[in-house]
Parts: structure tokens; sequence; C-alpha cells
């Protein structure tokens, strides 16, 4: 068994790096030590990502904050039995940075190497925390680039419930944001500014509320944002945080809404939320209170947790390691896949 497990993460404007820890086959894989280098301050210039940028950030972070986290956890680099890499979904050259080096680091170790699902890392992160869930249980994946319900019986077996057909539950705070003028990254900001702001001081759009199925939209919402700062026009200064929490608001609602319709539905009685619109204080308030009225469980992993991390991606090699589902190799000529669905791993 792969005991000592490196993780890379590298899919956007993280460069994460962890250690994971694997007893046996059936004990909870041990996070050893991790490290994280944001690159909030040098997109903040551009309004968003700038995707050339990212790559080239990657490129410096990765070895010394992979030296770190061995430093940290006090473990040879000649001690690791695997290293796990984010393969995709996300942009393609920072995925090429994560990928080449973890490769390189294989051949030069004569280490098998294993390339990770995102979200499946995401869906996973909880297991990280102090109050890890049990199989099986809805998963609310809920991201600056997904909004997704799953169900998860077990490691690898997922099944697809509802998803968003336009932007996702993140792309409308960070979107939002901007038409408030805010500073990227929007969503944490429009967070902020809706705490001192009326929820019901507008009245706008829950997109999909009532379709009847776990789907989700927020195209609609964002343009009906749009709408109203221009009505607001020049008095919009003093409207931006009920504005903000009024946006808040009908997000929420819906993402609490359809997971408590997805809970419901599948007939199940425990939720993961995943991603990191999860660190949203309102959501997990809402969802908190919604759960314990009807005897629900619900599970978020740490706050520190909920953006991309490296932890995120060692555990879930940990865990298909454990499962059996793993197939590391030592065939060092790698890919990435931008653009990867999470039911092409499914078991």
């Amino acid at each position: 068994m792969h005991r000592l497990i490196l993780g890379i993460e590298s899919s956007c404007d993280e460069t994460g790096v962890a250690l994971v820890r694997v007893r046996d086959a059936k004990a909870r894989p041990e996070l050893l030590a991790q490290a994280l280098h944001s690159q909030i301050a040098m997109h903040q210039a551009y309004g968003g990502v700038v995707p050339e940028l990212a790559s080239r950030d990657h490129i410096r972070r990765v070895l010394p904050l992979t030296q770190a986290v061995l430093q940290q956890a006090g473990v040879a680099l000649s001690a690791l039995d695997l290293v796990a890499f984010t393969r995709g979904p996300g942009l393609a050259g920072a995925l090429l940075v994560g990928a080449g080096v973890a490769c390189a680091m294989g051949a030069a170790l004569d280490l098998p190497v294993l390339g990770v699902h995102h979200l499946e890392g995401h869906l996973l992160s909880p297991f990280l925390g102090a109050d890890p869930p049990e199989f099986p249980f809805v998963a609310l994946l809920v991201s600056g680039g997904h909004t997704q319900l799953m169900r998860v019986d077990a490691v690898g077996s997922y099944e697809l419930l509802g998803e968003t057909v336009d932007d996702a539950a993140g792309e409308a705070f960070d979107k939002s944001a901007k038409l408030l003028g805010l500073p990227y990254p929007g969503g944490p900001a429009l967070a902020r500014l809706a705490e001192g702001g009326r929820a019901e001081a507008f009245k706008l759009p829950r997109p999909l509320l009532h379709s009847g199925t776990l789907d989700f939209s927020f195209a609609g919402l964002k343009t009906a944002v749009l709408t109203q700062a221009r009505k607001l026009g020049e008095d919009l200064p003093a409207h931006t945080a009920d504005l903000a929490a009024s946006t808040q608001a009908a997000i929420v609602e819906v993402l609490v809404k359809k997971s408590l319709a997805a809970l419901q539905q599948s007939g199940l009685r425990r939720l993961v939320v995943a991603g990191g619109v999860g660190a949203n204080a309102r959501l997990r308030a809402q969802l908190d209170a919604a759960c314990a009225a009807r005897g629900l469980r619900v599970h978020y992993p740490e706050l520190h947790l909920c953006t991309d991390n490296g932890a995120m991606i060692a555990m879930a090699a940990a865990m298909r390691v454990q499962a059996g589902l793993a197939r590391p190799t030592r065939d060092y000529a790698f890919d990435v896949l931008p653009r990867w669905s999470l039911q092409d791993i499914a078991a």
C-alpha cells in the first residue's frame, strides 16, 4: 500500500501541496502537513484570473511549497510512496505545471504517480475535518466553476442529481460583485458587504426554484442584478449593501432548497457541502438551521480547506488507494483534462 502520498494542486489560482499518511486499508488517512499559496493579490489588478500569469506563478511556487511541506512533516523526499496531482478540470496551463512537476518527481525517484479529479478532491475534503461524514450522502459541490448535486454511495460511486445549466453559484457571486464595483475576488467581498444590508430590500429572481428538477440556473439572477443596478444609477453607492444582501439571499435560498429537495428525493439524511462557496456564512447558517429542523446532518470542510488546496488532492488519492480504485502509473508521459466530468471516474 502507498503509505506516504504527496498531493499537488495547481488547477487555477492556488498552488497547494500536502502530505497524507495511510496507515492501513480502513483507518482514515492522516494529514501530516500542507502549504498553500494564493495568487489573489497578483490577479487583483486585472479583475480576474489571467491564465498565463497563473501558470508562471505555479512554476515559481510548487517546489518551495513541496520543500516546506516535507520539512514540516519531518519526512525525506526519498520516503514518499506516491505523488498525486490534479489532472483536471481546470486551466490547461496551470494543470500542466502540477502534472509536469509530479511526473518529473516520480521519474527521478522511481515513484508511481496518480492523476486526481479536482472535484473529487472537493467532494472528499470534509473527510479531513473533525466531523467527517459517513457514506452514503448527498453532496452539494458549489464553487466558482461548478454547482452540482451528487449522490455519493462510496469513493468513486457518484450519481449526478442536478447541475447548473449556465452560471455556477460562485460565478453569480463574482459577476454580481463586479456589477456593484467590488474588487476581485468578488464573492467574498459581496458576502462581507451583505452583512450590513437588508436581504429583503430588492426582489430578485430565484431561477428554477420551482422547476421540479434539481438543476440550477444563475445567469438570470446576474442579469436582474445588472438591471437593478442600472435603475439605481447614481444612487447605487447608497444601496450596494442592500443589493449585495438581496443577491446573496437569492443564491443561498436556491442552494438550500435544492439541497433539501435532493435529500428528500434520494431518501438520504446526510448532506456534504464542498467548494469555495461552502465557506459562505449565510449558506452555512441556513443549511444548519434547515437540516437541524428536519433531523438531518450536514458536513463541511474546515474553512481553510474550502478553497483549492493540496490536502484535498492527497486525501482523494489516499481514499482511492484504500478503496482499490487507484491506478498509479510509472508511465510519466502525462496529460491533463481541462474539461473532465466527475461521472467519468465513477466506479
